[in-house]
């Protein structure tokens, strides 16, 4: 049932859910069988050597919630901070340049200033998306970065209005797919059944064009991509353009799940691996107290995700079919909460931040950070 709460959920000045729609289990197939852990009681992952070619260095320091990256085409990437919604550049060298604060952004419980991500025609358009909270609900708009860099956070073109917010899981990952579309990872606000609904935006990834309508080829014919979701925070394709996302559970499994057009992922159904029918399974699971992933990305032929209350980095080397090999488990407790993990162009390195100063963490006298793992 719909939350009579919820807002209606528009793109630009069109309705982007519209028409009352039967729901039914969508699912596009089984996933592989998790491959770690297996059904509960079995041991989660150990420890391991990281297969890098050296440790990882602070590259900037004093920031307040480091919560999206977005690369920009001199290998410097634009960051947002959650709550000061602050949007900066961040150079390979770690010089921070301030580039412009976002109008309308209330930053209470987990919600503020979240992801970010260059428009795929950012050399000729220069279009900056972001992902945020404002008094009433979530929504995605289009700023527009200056001939010097900076951006102006109170020239908003908006993308889609309307996304639940609540004091927790309110998703926030945006990213360009390499179909060139925008998917948004939105969560359920709190509210567990509408994940099910096909009318309501909250748990969900949406996929929409650079305007904000509804992707050509979408399972509904509306901007729903997958369904089931509670709190997806981290996108990440691998080069053969398969989409995997990590996953907030309640309190027994974290997910990281592979997704597919029209798929139901189950909750608030299902937590986990059930193999109940019309549901999808994730490739892999942890307990809530070892993960609560946030940040995915991939490369050296692995995902990487970042966990914040289990306060470490996961490696899941991608197998040739998608499924995901045994994971390695590196820095455990070694910075704290790790909230998002993004790949450099190069493919050389690995930057992803601390999230100590989220109200959840036990910040040091240098937190936040970012910091740069180089790969082999």
């Amino acid at each position: 049932m719909r939350s009579p709460t919820a807002l209606p959920l528009r793109t630009g000045a069109a309705l982007l859910l519209a028409g009352a729609l039967t729901l039914t289990a969508a699912c596009a197939g089984s996933a592989p069988a998790p491959t770690s852990p297996g059904p509960p009681g079995t041991p989660s992952a150990s420890p391991q050597s990281a297969p890098t070619a050296g440790e990882p260095r602070v590259l900037a320091s004093g920031l307040e919630v480091p919560w999206g990256i977005a690369f920009l085409p001199d290998g410097s990437a634009l960051v947002t901070e959650r709550i000061p919604a602050t949007i900066s550049r961040v150079a390979p060298d770690g010089a921070v340049t301030r580039l412009g604060r976002v109008d309308g952004v209330t930053p209470t419980g987990e919600g503020g200033l979240l992801g970010i991500a260059l428009s795929p025609d950012y050399a000729t358009d220069r279009g900056v998306y972001v992902m945020f909270t404002t008094s009433d609900d979530n929504r995605v708009v289009r700023l527009t970065a200056n001939p010097d860099g900076t951006i102006d956070g109170s020239r908003q073109q908006e993308i889609l209005i309307g996304i639940p917010k609540g004091g927790n899981h309110d998703g926030g990952r945006i990213a360009f797919g390499p179909d060139g579309f925008l998917y948004v990872a939105t969560g359920e606000a709190g509210r567990g059944e509408p994940a099910q609904d096909r009318d309501d935006p909250g748990g969900k990834i949406l996929r929409l064009t650079k305007d904000g309508q509804a992707a050509l080829g979408n399972p509904f014919g509306t901007a729903v991509y997958s369904l089931g979701h509670r709190n997806p925070q981290g996108l990440a394709w691998d080069p053969s353009g398969r989409l995997y996302s990590a996953e907030f559970g309640q309190s027994t499994w974290d997910e990281i799940n592979l997704i597919t057009p029209g798929a139901n992922y189950g909750w608030p159904e299902v937590e986990g691996p059930e193999g109940r029918d019309g549901f999808v399974d994730p490739l892999a699971q942890q307990r809530t107290d070892d993960a609560s992933w946030s940040g995915l990305t991939y490369a050296d032929g692995a995902l990487y995700a970042g966990a914040l209350g289990g306060e470490r980095l996961f490696r899941y080397p991608v197998n040739p079919d998608g499924s995901l090999g045994e994971p390695q488990v590196l820095f455990q407790g070694t910075y704290g909460r790790i909230r998002t993990v993004a790949a450099a162009p190069d493919g050389k390195s690995l930057w992803f931040t601390t999230s100590n100063r989220d109200g959840r963490g036990d910040p040091g006298p240098d937190d936040d950070r970012i910091l740069v793992l180089p790969l082999p």
